[in-house]
């Protein structure tokens, strides 16, 4: 007997600056095993909420330590926004992956450097982290 499959969807309307965020590293040699995380797609209400916890412990020292060595490791971010429009940025990939397959590369300079200006969103600068003083306020 044939069952009928329950079509099921989400209601967004209580979340309309939704932001969905894709993580992945890719290991470029065997040095690059140690600091292997696996994707993750993860869900934001709004841009500044993602923005603190990005800036905040333990995401934001990890952040600038890869930064300053990526262990062998390529790392890579897209985003989307609810509202529309997306970004992303590849950090010490050897070869292109999701948006980068097909849409030019460039270099992560000027307005292409920020996360907040490559979308276009409006704001005088970051968020504070998680935990900071302001962050309470904001």
């Amino acid at each position: 007997m044939k069952t009928r499959v329950e079509r099921r969807t989400v209601d967004l309307s209580c979340f309309p600056d939704l932001v969905v965020i894709y993580l992945s590293m890719r290991v470029r040699g065997w040095r690059g095993l140690r600091t292997l995380h696996l994707g993750m797609r993860w869900y934001w209400q709004d841009y500044d909420a993602m923005e603190r916890w990005t800036r905040s412990e333990p995401q934001r020292d990890w952040w600038l330590k890869f930064l300053r060595d990526s262990g062998g490791t390529g790392f890579w971010r897209e985003t989307y926004y609810r509202r529309g429009g997306m970004e992303a940025i590849y950090a010490d990939m050897d070869k292109p992956v999701g948006l980068q397959v097909f849409a030019p590369g460039l270099a992560a300079r000027g307005s292409a450097f920020s996360a907040r200006q490559r979308p276009g969103l409006e704001g005088d600068g970051p968020a504070p982290p998680v935990g900071a003083p302001d962050a309470e306020a904001a």
